[in-house]
């Protein structure tokens, strides 16, 4: 019963997190060079993570009206900000020829990692809230402390992918131009997926 809960929630993890993957690498390419970039991904992660679960566990529980199901597309807001920021950076910066500051990377906040992370979590939160009302409360325990473990997995998983040599030199030269069109398209496709603004 234990390793079967287990397992469905393991399955239920990587389902819906597999494109966290794509946006953790970016982050690690983004911060390449600079010291911290590892554990500042990780706590935004998990400060982003326990945002959605948070959320999940607040409905599910029939506190709706804390986070109605309509709010949840607007979320899109904030990966689009932070990549139309990150687009206006790059073409502010479109002229640097300053190689040193390009093998050192940016700092990475670990407020953008969370902010992104949960924004990205609408679909975690549609797919969270159904499952967490048909099991009891231990279960729902049990599947928040196997996500939570997880999410080290994910973020292990993004650095080392980021750092094979064929995939770091790739993601180095475009970093600049992948991260903010990831960004903006994650983004576009929270709202409009989710109809915010009657799209």
């Amino acid at each position: 019963m234990i390793l079967s809960s287990v397992l469905q929630a393991v399955g239920l993890f990587v389902a819906t997190n597999i494109d966290d993957i794509i946006v953790l690498s970016l982050f690690f390419a983004r911060g390449a060079g600079q010291q911290g970039t590892t554990s500042r991904i990780l706590v935004g992660q998990y400060l982003g993570f326990a945002g959605i679960l948070g959320a999940s566990v607040l409905v599910a529980l029939g506190a709706g009206a804390f986070l109605p199901p309509e709010v949840i597309p607007y979320f899109g807001l904030i990966p689009l900000g932070l990549g139309l920021w990150a687009a206006w950076q790059a073409w502010r910066r479109r002229r640097d020829d300053d190689d040193d500051a390009k093998v050192q990377g940016k700092k990475v906040a670990a407020w953008t990692v969370a902010g992104v992370t949960f924004a990205n979590g609408g679909d975690n939160i549609g797919v969270y809230v159904p499952v967490f009302l048909n099991i009891g409360p231990a279960a729902v325990i049990a599947y928040c402390l196997v996500f939570l473990a997880l999410v080290a997995g994910l973020v292990g998983l993004a650095k080392f992918i980021t750092t094979r040599r064929p995939i770091a030199e790739l993601l180095e030269r475009g970093e600049h131009i992948l991260f903010p069109i990831v960004l903006i398209g994650l983004g576009i496709f929270i709202l409009v997926s989710g109809g915010a603004f009657g799209l």
